[in-house]
């Protein structure tokens, strides 16, 4: 007996033994371990307001598990052992089953029924300061990519809880880039949660002049201002300034409102409803003691109501001279409302010079959007100015060369997939195609119809249409895409207010080189030369030897092919179909017209002028782009009036003509 007795005993010490085989496997000495029994009993509470100093320890421990800690009690991953005190992390294998790890290793320890665990759940309170903790673990990743993006969760989302975890990084980051992101988000921080109101002022001061966004955001919550009343203005710091019943800021209406809202005075009635209370309390002809007869003015009225109010059979209601009598015993002001007077002050201050220096900023983009727009009218005129000023030639189908050069550059690309080459192959391969157009167009068409201007619009305008369906039959209706370079993608942002896309600025340089190319062509070339005399005086030309009829179907040539080109470069930047052309003659024709026939100094111009007053007006119309149109329209029907031969006029038989 007594042997069996032992075995018994030996056999279940070993069977204990092996139980305890698990938990004996887990360092529960271990830092992190010792660090989670210190706060053990608040960890296992769990409450919003006690749990924050065991989260401050795990997070400035240093130790390299707390972050996982954190992660996995915030994902709701952490278990506590009730028995013993033990913090492990778990992973559910049924309803009753864990696998638990343990934070020190991260080996398994085994697997348990969970009835022997609490599994701790932090409600989304507790969940936001374990996240905000985690941020600091994030600000401090070797990692700069995990650092940036700790900073743009924070600039998403920021709570009171960053400005700490900030403060404590931003000295020791390395990298100069994050390093000033991390000092300039501090610093909106600062402004949004700190209590001093000292260092509050000095991050608000510090953003003088900066045209971010994200500092305006900090700052105009701080401006908010709330209307108020009372007998006098008081002489408090946080009123902004006294505002007038009546005027833009402030209706009748609303003003008598807020009297009645703050008790100072009694709802006001309107005169139907006086009337209709009137008549459901007469009495034997008589209302509140006041016969009928005398109710045919409002005087009368309003006295017989005030007598009813006095009866305590209707409600008190001011008439129309008692809200006036109220409104003119009180002032109306704004106060600052958001935070202190001085803070809200500081933040006013630093709004003012921003929205000054927005406004220069504002002009400036306003004046980039318009130097491109003109350069991209210039190039659209510069070949009408060709074939207009120099020829007198009223070429209606202009429009359809550009559209038949923006083409070509689509085919070039259908066969040349890299598009900074097919680009570089289309711009002379587009001015041949057009050239050619053009000059087949002279020869059939415009040669027959010189001095003939009515003729000559009226034949350009049916072989507008034809190409345009012609277009139409071998393109289809659908828009075609005319890629630009991947170099040419985005913008260049000088700051957050004026940027300019790099297709535009490239439309601009091409402007400026065919403005170059036209004048070496027309002053430094034989071909220049000649279209010169031909120009100023053809019969004398003739005489000299030029044969005037050959100049005039290269010089159209030249001007077609000039558009082909254009409408490569415009294809970049707008949509290419059949009809583009027609988007552009209407402006194309104003920029010469008002530069000055057959000059390009005044294409120049002109095509200044035009992109310059259309943006113009539609930055005071943003809303309505035809309204701004029509009225460019007028405005340079005006000009022409008082200028009808431009702003540089020509000489010769463009200005005879």
């Amino acid at each position: 007996m007594s042997v069996f007795r032992r075995f018994f005993v030996a056999a279940l010490s070993l069977l204990v033994t092996w139980a305890a085989l698990p938990l004996s496997a887990q360092d529960v000495t271990a830092p992190i371990q010792r660090l989670l029994q210190e706060h053990g009993e608040v960890i296992a509470k769990s409450s919003r307001r006690t749990i924050g100093p065991a989260i401050d320890a795990l997070a400035a421990s240093g130790l390299d598990e707390a972050q996982t800690v954190l992660e996995r009690w915030r994902d709701k991953e952490m278990w506590l052992n009730e028995e013993t005190g033990v913090f492990v992390y778990a992973e559910e294998i049924d309803r009753r089953t864990i696998r638990t790890f343990d934070f020190a290793t991260g080996t398994v320890l085994g697997e348990f029924e969970d009835r022997d665990y609490k599994q701790l759940k932090p409600n989304s309170g507790i969940r936001g300061l374990i996240g905000a903790a985690l941020v600091r673990f994030q600000l401090t990743d070797p990692d700069p990519a995990a650092r940036i993006a700790a900073l743009n969760a924070i600039e998403r989302d920021a709570d009171e809880s960053h400005l700490g975890a900030l403060r404590a990084v931003v000295e020791a980051e390395t990298n100069p880039n994050i390093a000033q992101r991390m000092d300039r988000l501090e610093r909106i921080l600062t402004i949004r949660f700190a209590e001093g109101e000292a260092e509050r002022i000095a991050a608000i001061e510090s953003f003088e002049g900066d045209l971010g966004v994200d500092v305006r955001a900090a700052l105009n919550p701080l401006v908010v201002t709330q209307l108020d009343v009372g007998t006098t203005l008081p002489e408090d710091a946080d009123v902004v300034r006294q505002v007038d019943p009546g005027s833009d800021a402030l209706s009748v209406d609303a003003a008598y409102a807020l009297l009645v809202s703050n008790e100072l005075a009694v709802e006001r009635i309107s005169r139907d409803a006086q009337k209709a209370a009137l008549i459901a309390h007469i009495d034997g002809g008589t209302v509140g003691g006041i016969q009928v007869a005398f109710l045919d003015t409002e005087a009368g009225r309003d006295l017989a109501y005030a007598a009813l109010v006095q009866q305590g059979t209707v409600e008190p209601a001011a008439t129309d001279s008692e809200v006036d009598e109220a409104l003119s015993a009180h002032v109306f002001f704004e106060r600052y409302s958001a935070a202190s007077p001085a803070i809200a002050l500081a933040a006013q201050a630093v709004l003012t010079g921003i929205e000054n220096k927005v406004a220069v900023n504002q002009t400036i983009d306003l004046g980039l959007d318009a130097l491109s727009l003109a350069s991209i009218y210039f190039l659209a005129a510069i070949g009408l100015a060709i074939t207009f000023g120099v020829m007198g030639v009223i070429n209606m189908a202009h429009g359809e060369f550009i559209m038949m050069g923006a083409y070509t550059g689509y085919v070039v690309q259908l066969f040349v997939p890299d598009y900074t080459l097919s680009i570089l192959l289309a711009i002379p391969l587009a001015f041949m195609v057009t050239f050619g157009a053009g000059v087949a167009m002279e020869r059939l068409v415009i040669r027959w119809l010189y001095h003939r201007p009515l003729e000559t619009l009226l034949a350009t305008f049916g072989i507008s249409i034809a190409l345009q369906q012609l277009a139409k039959n071998i393109f289809g209706t659908q828009a075609r895409p005319l890629t630009a370079p991947g170099w040419l993608d985005g913008s260049w942002v000088i700051n957050d207010i004026v940027s300019i896309s790099y297709i535009r600025i490239a439309i601009f340089v091409l402007a400026l080189l065919f403005l170059a190319l036209f004048l070496i062509v027309m002053n430094r070339t034989r071909l220049g030369l000649e279209v010169r005399a031909v120009t100023q005086n053809p019969r004398m030309a003739a005489s000299m030897g030029i044969n005037p009829d050959r100049i005039n179907m290269l010089t159209f040539g030249f001007g077609s092919g000039i558009a082909g080109i254009a409408g490569v470069a415009i294809g970049l930047y707008a949509k290419v179909t059949s009809e583009m052309g027609s988007d552009y003659i209407v402006q194309s024709f104003m920029t010469v017209v008002v530069g000055g026939v057959g000059n390009i100094w005044g294409t120049l111009l002109g095509a200044t002028m035009v992109g310059s007053l259309q943006k113009g007006i539609e930055w005071l119309n943003p809303s309505n782009t035809l309204a701004a149109q029509t009225y460019m329209i007028l405005f340079i029907i005006l000009f022409i009036q008082f200028r009808p031969k431009g702003i540089i006029a020509l000489k010769g038989r463009a200005a005879e003509a």
